[in-house]
């Protein structure tokens, strides 16, 4: 009889993406109450120095090789416009949070477009010098994982 041992529990408990605002407030205002990222904690210290957490769900950490870096960006974009980091944010609605968030202040890059992954996807320039991908799962991730091309790189490994 074999006993399966727990499993250890994992060595990262939270994913913090820190961004460097020059218009603090501007940013604040366009994550916080036009996206909808709820404020977790704000502190402050000398010299008016300001931090705010908003917290955006789930956290994962999306790595991609040169080849499907180049690849998103032309499903999404068209063409190459991607910095090496770009956050993404899933919302229910891809095309309302789209307008919304260009009426926030943010510029379209491209419009909401459905991927090869089955999502709509919209790209858009964003406060703090970030470029951001708002995505809407069309599909569930059980129906995605049946599709050609998906799956994980660990799966057969078990």
């Amino acid at each position: 009889m074999t006993t399966d041992a727990p499993s250890p529990p994992p060595a990262v408990r939270q994913l913090r993406l820190v961004v460097e605002a020059e218009d603090y407030e501007a940013a604040v205002t366009f994550f916080r109450d036009a996206l909808g990222l709820p404020e977790q904690a704000a502190f402050s210290g000398e010299g008016d120095a300001r931090v705010v957490i908003l917290d955006a769900g789930r956290a994962t950490l999306e790595i991609a090789n040169p080849a499907q870096k180049r690849m998103i960006d032309e499903v999404e974009v068209g063409r190459q416009v991607a910095p090496k980091i770009r956050v993404a944010f899933e919302v229910d609605d891809s095309r309302s949070a789209t307008r919304r968030l260009v009426s926030a202040g943010a510029t379209e890059i491209a419009p909401p477009t459905v991927t090869p992954w089955q999502s709509l996807n919209a790209r858009l320039d964003a406060p703090a010098g970030l470029q951001i991908t708002l995505f809407e799962e069309l599909l569930s991730q059980e129906e995605r994982a049946a599709l050609d091309g998906f799956g994980t790189d660990r799966a057969g490994e078990e």
